[in-house]
């Protein structure tokens, strides 16, 4: 990570703060969505295959179709307080649910009511979660400029996925040793309580703070009368009035935000009913397994992460979705005649490593948004794709994969795989545009600000 030794003291400070933060938020809300195998049967009634899907899909789906909710109140608070605040006030609530968790009563102890409760924790965490990675992305993408800014801020996400990848560890110790469960989510209240204090430390951005200031200028000159407007106010008022989203930006980006929840269900959640129902996997066999893949994402979010430094973020992402794509075009024919949970393994593991998402062009597709409407407008974005497309594929596989099988993948996977493509490229035209994409006369050109 040597070019990120070009940051100065606070913006390292500030990066490793938001990285621990991060860390310790993608732990708490993960642990759950790693060891529902084994807490849904604690926290929901148990039933016949096709219920228990539905049933394990309401409970994953729980955690993200609250989001856009959590994105408007975040999104106001981040553009309207400050990227500080929200990052702090998201992850107290992640604390707290995590206590109220490790204290819940299961299904055999007062019925169905425990999984109204367990859902309703669930849905606090998917809020705080909304607010938290996307302000610690907000504020790193604010505090640096390119080329720096690539690695650094895609470093918030592999703080995520190596808070995940812990979150699985935690679970294959209580599955495989007996630990008991309600320990490793008060481990996860204890950390987030950590990282809520030190998060206190951190000031606001720059941007931010520089912003604010003019459009409270603005509300104190509207006063002033229209034959007195000085140049100043004139160049205040322009400012103020660009702060407009681009729709077409706007979809571009949409459809990049629905492929990480598309990649994350395809690796980690559709194949864990397969692994037991096909290969006979206990709970803990899956935990086990998911943890072995996981080593694999994390490995592969670093890669990415770091080549960041040296090739442009959107022509890494477009080689990527190009290998995933081609690799999707097979991928039924081969789970289909799959051979055994190594074959499987091997699926996840190159779907884990050639992921579509926005890392680590994250930040291109942060600061392509201005400054006063950026947390809400980025946040809307990343709450609403996760809660469509984890409903979209939760609900709509269980019925596609009865009809069809594993082939019902291509109905719902190529189109949007496609589309995400389409805005990949949209972005790259963009950023050809301001001069900032490699050319054919200097293809190993790193942006500058």
């Amino acid at each position: 990570m040597g070019i990120l030794s070009s940051l100065n003291r606070e913006q390292k400070e500030a990066l490793g703060l938001l990285q621990i933060g991060t860390f310790l938020e993608y732990f708490d809300l993960m642990l759950y969505v790693h060891m529902a195998v084994l807490l849904n049967e604690l926290f929901f009634p148990k039933t016949d295959y096709h219920t228990t899907a539905l049933l394990s899909s309401f409970a994953f789906c729980s955690t993200f179709v609250f989001r856009p909710f959590g994105a408007l109140l975040f999104g106001w608070i981040g553009d309207n307080i400050g990227r500080k605040a929200t990052v702090v006030i998201t992850t107290t609530m992640m604390s707290v649910s995590c206590i109220l968790m490790a204290n819940l009563p299961t299904y055999d102890q007062v019925g169905i009511a425990a999984a109204w409760l367990i859902t309703i924790c669930r849905v606090i965490q998917g809020m705080s979660s909304m607010g938290e990675i996307i302000g610690a992305q907000v504020y790193v993408t604010e505090i640096t400029k390119p080329p720096v800014q690539y690695p650094a801020v895609a470093f918030i996400g592999v703080a995520s996925d190596i808070g995940a990848m812990a979150a699985l560890g935690i679970s294959v110790v209580a599955t495989t040793f007996g630990f008991n469960w309600r320990i490793a989510f008060w481990i996860g209240a204890a950390i987030a309580v950590v990282g809520s204090i030190a998060r206190i430390r951190l000031r606001e951005t720059p941007e931010f703070v520089h912003l604010k200031k003019l459009k409270q200028r603005k509300i104190e000159e509207k006063y002033i009368a229209n034959n007195t407007r000085s140049i100043k106010k004139y160049e205040l008022e322009e400012s103020i009035r660009s702060q407009k989203v681009d729709k077409k930006k706007l979809t571009a980006y949409f459809f990049i935000q629905c492929g990480w929840p598309l990649s994350f269900y395809l690796t980690f959640i559709y194949m864990n009913l397969t692994l037991k129902q096909v290969y006979g996997y206990s709970a803990e066999n899956v935990i086990f397994h998911n943890f072995l893949l996981s080593l694999v994402g994390c490995a592969s979010v670093i890669l990415w992460a770091l080549l960041s430094s040296k090739s442009h973020p959107l022509k890494l992402l477009s080689i990527r979705t190009k290998i995933f794509i081609s690799f999707f075009i097979i991928f039924p024919i081969l789970l289909s005649n799959s051979t055994g949970y190594h074959s499987v393994f091997l699926f996840q593991a190159i779907l884990a490593f050639f992921f579509l998402g926005d890392l680590p062009g994250t930040s291109i597709f942060i600061s392509s948004f201005p400054i006063l409407r950026r947390f809400s407008t980025v946040s809307l974005v990343f709450a609403v794709t996760r809660a469509l497309i984890y409903i979209v594929t939760s609900f709509g596989l269980v019925y596609l994969t009865e009809m069809f099988g594993h082939y019902g993948l291509w109905i719902l996977v190529m189109p949007l795989s496609t589309a995400y493509l389409w805005g990949v490229y949209y972005f790259i035209k963009l950023e050809k545009e301001a001069g900032r994409f490699p050319s054919s006369r200097n293809p190993d050109k790193i942006a500058v600000a």
